[in-house]
């Protein structure tokens, strides 16, 4: 596997193009994910290839240079930075800067190694907190003070599999032009850092509102900018074979600025699509076969790891897991509202269980005769956006087998769902 550095989540077609061409000739091992990261991860690639495939990757303006293990992991922002007419702030030249920072540009930076792993920095550009900043050691949130531009700094958020935490207020705020500096640790340390050895109290001022119904990114919506528009793709939990890359690709070259954007919960967004154009996108075999704009319900808060398929730590399957549970739920229940479903593999969480409605984390559990099998602890209430807070343990070790009834009682206890009439055959 090989994890990529992708600030804001912003890729282009030719660099979709380049990573379908080197796991193409992978057979079926070769694929590539959307991450939790906003990030691309491709895999089935082999050790001798490596230097051919990252000399390619600097030919396309990519580089997987510190980007996994112990340094800074991908730099998050708003999906919809720069096209969204109720953004805040253009959150792609604040992870651009972060990210040529903390590697040096590509060269390597020392000074950001040795961290613990999967440390997280998200910068907030809208009022929908697309970027989940609760879960990150350090998220940049926009604020206004004396009349200037900033940010107020939550620190602290992290998964591991010996504790979980929300990001709290670090009582601290910096001008925009300052958000380097204040990277480096927490307030006292931070202060000792700072050009002026000086850290201004957080800031009252700010732009994000605490009462707002995230929008739904998915389907078509209008940009800031007059005459065009965006598209949000469905990914079923984040798996993407050569072929989609592809035709991913040729879809934002012939519709759009030959631009795509990833998505923190493993979905894809085509931007700059003139209106003319929209109506024979949508038509476009891929968004009807394979990435719609218009996924069932039950399917658009699904996120999924990578699972022991590819994954030493992993215990159990999660990809094709999450998707069969939650088709077999859908045929049984209905539900007026999405429900985001999350799967992990193992305590690393890297699909991020806390933060679902519910969320289920593999484990080693056993069956009704006592036998060893294949199973999740199951997790529930997890919010995301201003009421943000990390979900609890509902039950430990159910077996995989029993989560389809298990899934259906909650929804029906906790969602409100109903029971699906079932037709009967003649």
């Amino acid at each position: 596997m090989m994890r990529l550095k992708l600030p804001n989540g912003v890729t282009t077609s030719e660099q979709t193009r380049y990573l379908a061409s080197v796991i193409k000739k992978y057979g079926k091992d070769g694929c590539a994910d959307v991450t939790t990261r906003q990030n691309w991860q491709i895999r089935g690639v082999e050790l001798p290839d490596v230097p051919e495939i990252m000399e390619g990757l600097l030919s396309v303006g990519l580089t997987s240079l510190q980007s996994g293990m112990d340094n800074v992991r991908n730099a998050v922002g708003s999906p919809l930075a720069g096209i969204d007419p109720l953004e805040i702030v253009d959150t792609r030249p604040y992870t651009n800067l972060l990210s040529q920072f903390i590697t040096d540009n590509s060269r390597g930076n020392l000074d950001f190694t040795n961290l613990p792993r999967k440390w997280n920095v998200a910068v907030v550009g809208t009022h929908d907190l697309y970027e989940h900043p609760h879960i990150n050691d350090l998220a940049y949130m926009p604020a206004t003070k004396n009349g200037r531009f900033g940010f107020n700094l939550l620190v602290g958020g992290f998964f591991s599999p010996k504790r979980c935490a929300e990001a709290i207020p670090l009582d601290a705020w910096v001008p925009a032009d300052d958000i380097i500096p204040g990277v480096e640790g927490f307030r006292s340390e931070v202060v000792k850092r700072l050009p002026q050895q000086e850290l201004e109290r957080s800031s009252e001022e700010d732009l994000v509102q605490a009462q707002w119904e995230r929008r739904d990114y998915f389907g078509v919506h209008p940009q800031k900018q007059e005459g065009l528009s965006f598209v949000g793709l469905h990914v079923p939990v984040g798996r993407l074979q050569a072929d989609d890359m592809f035709e991913l690709a040729r879809l934002a070259d012939e519709y759009g600025s030959s631009e795509l954007r990833l998505t923190v919960e493993q979905n894809i967004i085509i931007p700059n699509i003139e209106n003319s154009k929209i109506e024979k996108l949508l038509n476009e075999p891929l968004l009807k076969d394979r990435f719609s704009p218009e996924p069932p319900i039950l399917m658009k808060g699904l996120v999924a790891c990578t699972g022991n398929q590819f994954c030493g730590q992993a215990i159990i399957e999660t990809k094709a897991r999450a998707l069969q549970v939650a088709e077999e739920v859908h045929k049984l229940v209905e539900v007026t509202k999405p429900v985001r479903m999350h799967w992990t593999g193992c305590p690393n969480t890297c699909g991020q269980v806390q933060v679902a409605d519910i969320g289920f984390m593999g484990c080693m559990a056993r069956d009704e005769n006592g036998k060893i099998c294949e199973g999740a602890d199951v997790y529930l209430g997890g919010r995301i956006g201003s009421d943000s807070h990390l979900a609890e343990v509902y039950k430990k070790a159910v077996p995989v087998k029993n989560l389809v009834p298990l899934v259906v009682d909650i929804l029906k206890e906790k969602f409100g769902a109903v029971p699906r009439e079932i037709e009967e055959e003649d």
